[in-house]
């Protein structure tokens, strides 16, 4: 039987001042550097969750000596690029940003490396970072379905160059950041030329802020026509990962559509290096006030009397917004149309196609053309219906945590599996609860 979770409404209104766990995003990124690094790493705030698990289970069975000092800290010895391990078989569950950084990174140094996942991970397509990472001169074979994992990857350390790629826009952003993250690592460097825009490119950005507090500089082209990197060796530091700008969103869309309430994330604000903190700009052009200091970011709901307003928005700079975006606009005053995230299909599950299930459950109208949805409210979206409404989830922790927002507000919501939340925010319900006082 699965389990489900009612999420009773709110009570009251609620001003609180929160610091979520570490970022998912910011996590993988720093511990792949630390293993890659020709050196001892500390590493504080570390994000735990399965994603994360994933990623340090895998990079201890290829034989990266990692030493957790407590919970969330850990001092990573690095082995200069390539693994100490030369075979190793991973599997990464349904942990698309392991899988892809993997991926390139097991193509270093020399060995024969698997790479699996659940089902769903089989059916999330590979091909875009598969393809350039040949054409750099790696061996990667499908084991399955061409163009999807699993795959067997045998690296040899003199297969792989450098030198100068063309990518078409991409599915996602993960496969530009694997192939980045190896580049110093290849003879001579790696240019990326990109035909066409990429995809959210604040997490391309991310990545290469990363890769510079490791010692790597590369240089990016006006308009992000394309990046070089340098050969070179990452540095090892010593580093603290920021709360999770994707998961604080949450919060702060709940203090949007609680009125009277307000929400302060510590540890983020204008000097975030995460795109998805400017979530709270998207609250602000729906009528919330937003307070944005160099490290918290406070979101109010909009004053007495007044109603969130639909916006008309394009979201390809931070797709995995779109979920907590169409929890918001279930309570906003007309349509609210999100652009040009074609992407979502090929996440954790068909966001596109889940969100418009789950919100016509609840009465709005949804509409999907091409990469965009469309989400109408309904009149009043504080009626009760005549029962609970169970909200299937798709194994998507985004999807928990988005309508877990409507059900601060509108009774009746009923999560179905509702600890898929553990993907990335194991400790989300608690706290949720901290908005009860």
């Amino acid at each position: 039987m699965v389990d489900t979770l009612l999420i009773e409404p709110l009570a009251d209104s609620f001003s609180v001042s929160l610091c979520p766990p570490g970022s998912k995003s910011l996590t993988n990124r720093v511990v792949l550097l630390a293993a890659l690094s020709s050196g001892t790493c500390d590493l504080t705030g570390l994000l735990v969750a399965d994603d994360a698990n994933r990623m340090r289970e895998a990079l201890v069975a290829l034989g990266i000596d990692w030493q957790a000092t407590s919970s969330t800290s850990a001092k990573i010895t690095g082995n200069g690029g390539g693994f100490p391990t030369s075979d190793a078989d991973l599997f990464l569950g349904n942990a698309g940003t392991a899988t892809r950084f993997l991926t390139a990174a097991c193509c270093l140094g020399q060995g024969k490396r698997t790479i699996d996942g659940i089902q769903r991970m089989r059916e999330r397509p590979i091909a875009q970072l598969v393809d350039p990472l040949r054409e750099l001169g790696a061996d990667i074979q499908y084991t399955g379905n061409d163009g999807f994992p699993p795959l067997t990857i045998t690296a040899s350390p003199d297969s792989l160059h450098g030198g100068e790629i063309t990518l078409q826009p991409t599915l996602s952003s993960q496969y530009i950041s694997a192939l980045l993250q190896i580049a110093p690592y290849l003879p001579g460097g790696l240019t990326i030329h990109f035909d066409g825009q990429p995809i959210s490119i604040p997490y391309i950005t991310m990545t290469l802020a990363m890769m510079h507090r490791f010692g790597i500089e590369a240089d990016v082209a006006l308009g992000f026509k394309s990046i070089t990197v340098p050969q070179g060796v990452y540095k090892a530091v010593n580093m603290h990962v920021e709360p999770d700008a994707s998961n604080a969103s949450y919060f702060l869309a709940a203090a949007a559509v609680v009125p009277d309430s307000k929400c302060t994330v510590e540890g983020l604000g204008f000097r975030s290096v995460q795109g998805d903190s400017g979530f709270a700009e998207v609250l602000q052009l729906m009528g919330a006030s937003v307070i944005c200091e160099p490290d918290s970011i406070t979101v109010i709901s909009p004053p007495k009397g007044e109603k969130l307003i639909g916006i008309d928005i394009d979201l390809n700079h931070m797709p995995d917004m779109a979920q907590t975006l169409a929890a918001v606009a279930y309570f906003a005053d007309g349509p609210t149309t999100i652009r040009n995230v074609g992407n979502l299909r090929v996440k954790e599950t068909d966001r596109m196609a889940a969100i418009q299930v789950e919100l016509m459950k609840l009465g709005a109208e949804v509409d999907i053309e091409g990469d965009d949805i469309t989400i109408t409210p309904p009149a009043d979206p504080m009626v009760p219906a005549d029962e609970s409404v169970t909200i299937h989830t798709y194994d998507d922790h985004r999807m928990a945590m988005s309508f877990a927002v409507i059900g601060l507000r509108k009774p009746g919501v009923v999560l179905e599996d509702p600890s898929c939340v553990n993907k990335t925010f194991p400790d989300f319900y608690d706290y949720l609860n901290l908005l009860r006082g």
